[in-house]
């Protein structure tokens, strides 16, 4: 047994030994704000090390962000896509309405353009105003009307300030493209309707009038050609199934932009594409032919400038001889798409 002077020293030793860790009572002696001293500093360490976010957190959080706009950038593009064609489609019932007011006071169409030379009709004769100069009063557009000068050429130097108006209703915003154009020296605003000439190509008109002074091909089967008077009483096809006018997007020829427009037909120039095929088209090849076919195997690029044709997906929108807006796809059967361009071709058309 161990003496009582002896446990008393040792006693003693493991009281005074500073050396020994301190025991629970004393590990929690008080800081001077009342909280334990150990824990504090735990705590302070703690609330430094979360202050920002670590490198691999921030890169997680770009990425998420990435991920995000990855994904909603295409509905965005086609949320805004889908309202260009709805601006798109609402222009070509102002205009389609336009026609039938037109029709209305002198129970007529517009004539697809005007073209005169000493007292006999010529593709290249004036003034060369085109049906779509002929509905700006039905279009809002009377203060324009009333300022250009019908009598004259549509390129008299009169008329020159006024046909190259840019207007609001004759432009797909789905086309991005110059407000105006330049035609043998002469500046017009650029458009992207066109009225349908028929089954063949505007350029023949000019081609065989050239060639022999004929005036046959000028006549076309549609519902707009040279001098043309066409009321309703004359769309026998029925007029729901019947093209009156349609979308014209930007051609390129090689390294030509072929450009539609309201005004007309300039006059003394000797090419389609330069004259009446600006303000006409027709319905030989289907919506977007040129698009989808864009090389004939000699290098040349877009050769069909005169086609219908739309910067949308699938197909253009057209206005029918009734007013009502369709869209027809560039898929469509070419047996039907002729059909619809002639006004009394006697042709039976089903659904398309």
């Amino acid at each position: 047994m161990m003496s009582g002077t002896a446990a008393q020293g040792i006693s003693s030793c493991a009281v005074h030994d500073s050396s020994l860790p301190p025991s629970g009572a004393e590990f929690k002696t008080k800081s001077s704000g009342g909280q334990p001293a150990a824990r504090e500093s735990i705590t302070m360490r703690t609330m430094k090390r979360h202050k920002g976010f670590t490198l691999i957190e921030l890169l997680v959080v770009i990425a998420i962000i990435a991920i995000l706009i990855a994904l909603l950038l295409p509905a965005v593009q086609q949320a805004r896509e889908a309202a260009r064609r709805s601006q798109c489609k609402n222009n070509l019932k102002q205009i389609g309405l336009a026609l039938h007011n037109y029709h209305d006071s002198f129970n007529t169409f517009p004539p697809g353009w005007i073209g005169v030379a000493g007292n006999a009709a010529s593709p290249a004769g004036a003034s060369g105003f085109g049906w779509g100069s002929f509905v700006l009063p039905y279009l809002d557009q009377a203060p324009l009307y009333n300022q250009i000068k019908f009598n004259l050429a549509m390129n008299h130097a009169d008329n020159l300030p006024f046909i190259r108006q840019k207007l609001t209703v004759f432009q797909c915003p789905s086309d991005p493209k110059p407000d105006t154009t330049t035609v043998d020296g002469v500046v017009m605003a650029t458009a992207n309707y066109v009225g349908l000439f028929g089954t063949t190509e505007v350029d023949e008109c000019y081609h065989e009038f050239e060639e022999d002074n004929s005036l046959v091909a000028c006549n076309g089967n549609g519902a707009f050609f040279l001098n043309s008077k066409i009321g309703l009483r004359d769309i026998t096809d029925g007029t729901s199934s019947t093209l009156m006018v349609g979308e014209r997007t930007t051609f390129t020829n090689g390294t030509e932009k072929h450009y539609a427009t309201w005004v007309g037909a300039l006059p003394g120039v000797h090419e389609a594409l330069e004259g009446a095929a600006m303000v006409l088209s027709h319905a030989e090849n289907g919506p977007n032919h040129s698009l989808k076919n864009p090389d004939d195997g000699h290098g040349h690029g877009h050769v069909h400038g005169e086609d219908f044709g739309s910067a949308h997906t699938g197909g253009a929108h057209f206005v029918m001889a009734d007013g009502h807006v369709v869209f027809i796809s560039e898929n469509i059967s070419q047996t039907i798409f002729r059909a619809l361009g002639t006004r009394s071709g006697g042709e039976v058309v089903g659904e398309f």
